[in-house]
């Protein structure tokens, strides 16, 4: 075991793919000599040659079409986006060429691509870098999408979602780069559908992901200690949702709260929501509550900025309401 950051977490699954596989490459902005905008890249330039690590142009659109191409020929591209948000240029090539070819193609082209980068509210980055990118793709049919939490999920994650022959959009949360963990020293996978129990428990289930699981684990240190029970999941996978893992919760538990830093409106906590209602419906004692960011740009000013996104205090207050309270 060895105490490894986010970040290195991310950076050595990439290294043990491409030494793995010689179809894998790496291309994005500031990938090359400078080592990625979060160093996820760093050294690989030099181990690999710059046929394997790709500097490209700030043409997000470009790159990515290139990306797909590449990947329908056999080769195993992985973008990194300097922010998730540029990719909004490339939302084209993600829906309508990477995620729709395998399909559109009878099955005759594979797209195993990898686009991922750093994403989410951060620390006074402007509304334009604290971008939430996961409810603007979830509708695209053939992609599939995740986001890690920590350094261990994020590097069996990222080794699974290289070896896949689908695209998959890796979700990466700019302020959980120096999580540290202490890692195995084999090698693992962690699959890309499934969700993780991270706190076993039978009052109410908390379903989140990404940063919001920190937060959530920290709200729950309160409730413990106030007699509540939750039981915490990290969806992980996004697209598809994991609903085995989130019906045996709801089947013990029967209550629900959605915790999430995605908008509310048209959030992955909004279809949640409606998947729960036309699943379980019947065994709900009460109606699925969602958690989430408000509806407008991310302020620059810190102190506004962190009333937007949910706080562990709002999530303790949720459970409190939703289960009752206790003495």
């Amino acid at each position: 075991m060895a105490e490894t950051l986010l970040f290195n977490a991310l950076r050595a699954a990439v290294d043990e793919e491409m030494g793995r596989d010689d179809t894998v490459f790496v291309l994005g902005e500031d990938v090359g000599q400078y080592g990625g905008s979060y160093k996820v890249t760093k050294g690989l330039y030099e181990k690999y040659g710059e046929l394997r690590v790709l500097d490209t142009p700030i043409a997000e659109n470009s790159f990515t079409g290139m990306a797909v191409g590449a990947a329908m020929t056999g080769l195993r591209p992985i973008i990194e986006g300097m922010n998730m948000g540029f990719l909004l240029l490339a939302f084209n090539q993600i829906a309508n060429n990477a995620g729709m070819l395998r399909y559109t193609s009878g099955g005759n082209y594979k797209i195993p691509l990898v686009i991922r980068g750093p994403g989410g509210v951060g620390r006074q980055l402007g509304a334009e870098h604290s971008q939430r990118l996961e409810a603007y793709f979830q509708a695209v049919p053939g992609l599939k999408i995740v986001a890690c939490s920590t350094p261990y999920n994020a590097k069996g994650l990222l080794k699974s979602a290289i070896r896949d022959n689908n695209p998959v959009l890796f979700f990466e949360h700019v302020l959980l780069y120096n999580l540290k963990e202490d890692l195995p020293d084999e090698e693992y996978l962690v699959p890309l559908d499934k969700a993780e129990v991270v706190r076993p428990g039978k009052d109410v289930t908390i379903l989140t992901y990404s940063r919001m699981r920190h937060h959530v684990v920290q709200a729950t240190k309160g409730l413990t200690a106030k007699g509540f029970d939750p039981e915490v999941i990290d969806l992980i996978s996004l697209k598809p949702l994991d609903f085995d893992t989130i019906g045996a919760s709801i089947r013990k538990t029967h209550r629900v709260i959605v915790v999430e830093e995605c908008m509310r409106t048209g959030g992955i906590g909004a279809e949640i929501v409606a998947s729960i209602n036309d699943r379980y419906f019947d065994e709900l004692d009460a109606p699925v509550m969602r958690l989430s960011s408000q509806d407008i740009p991310t302020p620059y000013n810190g102190k506004l900025e962190s009333l937007t996104i949910v706080q562990p205090r709002q999530i303790e207050t949720a459970v409190e309401e939703m289960v009752g309270l206790r003495v």
